[in-house]
This record gives C-alpha cells, structure tokens and sequence, in this order.
C-alpha cells in the first residue's frame, strides 16, 4: 500500500502564488510517474501536470507557463507551483501515483481557492 498527502492548498488572491506538497509513503513500489489532477466543483476531475520517472514533464494547456510540477527523489514528494492564479483554477488538487504494478494511488485533495 502507499500513501498520499497533499499540503499546501489554501485561500490565494488572484495572481497569487502557491505550493502543493505531496509526499508518498508505504511499502516498497516503483514509480512510473507522479500527476497532479484538480476537481472544480460541478465538474470532472482533470488531469493538471505530470512528472515522469524519467523526469518529462507534462501540462494541460490551462496552466502552461503558469504552473510547474517538480519532484524530490529521495523524499518520494511531488510539488506543483502555482503562479499567476486565476478563480478558475480553484478545484480539490490531488495527487496520484502511477506504479510498474499497474496501480494508481490517490491522496484525499488539498483545496486551493482562487478569491479577492
């Protein structure tokens, strides 16, 4: 089993700046790559950034420019920095891991509000 936990989220201006956290632990697994996913009420979850074990990284075109997606190797942890941020990107921001073994592991979400 592996665990996530996500921090960082809160209330931000608009053109403020934030930092997700999320860090992973449990027992031994191998990582294919880490992602970032948001759920703004009333819609479907959507896929934000990812960072490969390789260390590619990928984003939707909502954020591009404006949001990067890091890791820490040996502190098995996934950032997402979150700059210039506008109402629509206030969404629950999860976490998943994608393992060789063909298993995603989500964490609960951390809310990221986006309000003057």
């Amino acid at each position: 089993q592996v665990q996530l936990v996500e921090s960082g989220g809160g209330l931000v201006q608009p053109g403020g700046s934030l930092r997700l956290s999320c860090v992973a632990s449990g027992s031994s697994f191998s990582i294919v790559a880490m992602d970032w996913y948001r759920q703004a009420a009333g819609k479907e979850r959507e896929l934000v950034a990812t960072i490969t074990s390789g260390g590619s990284t990928h984003y939707a075109d909502s954020v591009k420019g404006r949001f990067t997606i890091s890791r820490d190797i040996p502190k098995i942890t996934v950032y997402l920095q979150m700059n210039s941020l506008k109402p629509e990107d206030t969404a629950v921001y999860y976490c998943n891991v994608r393992t060789r073994a063909r298993i995603d592991y989500w964490g609960k979400g951390t809310l990221v509000t986006v309000s003057s």
